[in-house]
């Protein structure tokens, strides 16, 4: 009988925690507490700033090509932090003619986000990622520094948009708005997530009518994004 007494009080069920297990118990969450917390602010509240996407030289070099056929545009090589001085080739008189032009853009995901880095102003603020029918965005955004709680500092909001051509005509759809990780509520967008602005207001006269009208095809697939315009 004794035995099975001195059993009964030696088991597992039986056994507790001494002082020293709570304490070390109790560090321990406070560390996974203050790492999670760190993470949280590190990445919400105070995110860093975007690293600019460098192209090599010979994707500069298609860059370039592609920006030589946009007149507004000057070549990729050329500092953004001055204006680029007119040369004198471009205010030469000239007859206009559509004659032989492109109504074709297309870019690839590191030059967009290569332009970008052209404006010191962006460079570390916005990124811009392509994937199949999707155009997402992360962009830093500064707090005016008399507001509430947050003033002074920075946070990161993320969006994305669906743009695709289907059925003769474009399709855009604004899949959602996130400020610090947390989703947007479609109240607060107007109800205008996940629906079809080109269909809802395409029939109406305005912008969506005209911006439907005047696209011929719209592509973004993994990394690169073609817009085709009509005559």
């Amino acid at each position: 009988m004794s035995i099975g007494v001195d059993d009964s009080r030696t088991s597992g069920r039986g056994r507790r925690f001494g002082c020293l297990q709570v304490t070390v118990f109790i560090v321990l969450a406070m560390v996974v507490a203050a790492a999670v917390t760190f993470w949280v602010v590190r990445t919400y509240v105070f995110p860093s700033e975007f690293k600019p996407v460098a192209l090599s030289d010979a994707e500069a070099r298609v860059l370039d090509t592609k920006l030589q056929r946009l007149d507004s545009f000057e070549a990729a090589g050329v500092s953004a932090e001055r204006v680029p001085p007119v040369r004198s080739d471009d205010l030469r008189p000239e007859r206009y003619s559509e004659a032989g032009a492109s109504r074709e853009i297309r870019f690839s995901e590191r030059e967009l986000n290569a332009l970008l880095a052209k404006n010191t102003d962006l460079a570390r603020k916005l990124a811009v990622d392509l994937s199949e029918n999707l155009i997402s965005a992360k962009l830093l955004v500064p707090v005016d520094p008399d507001f509430p709680i947050l003033g002074g500092q920075i946070l990161k909001v993320r969006a994305g948009l669906e743009l695709a051509y289907a059925a003769g005509r474009p399709v855009v759809v604004l899949k959602g708005i996130s400020v610090m990780g947390v989703p947007i509520p479609n109240a607060w967008l107007g109800g205008i997530k996940n629906i079809d602005l080109v269909r809802e207001f395409g029939a109406d006269e305005g912008f969506w009518k005209a911006f439907a009208a005047g696209v011929e095809l719209i592509r973004v697939e993994e990394g690169g994004l073609q817009i085709k315009l009509k005559e």
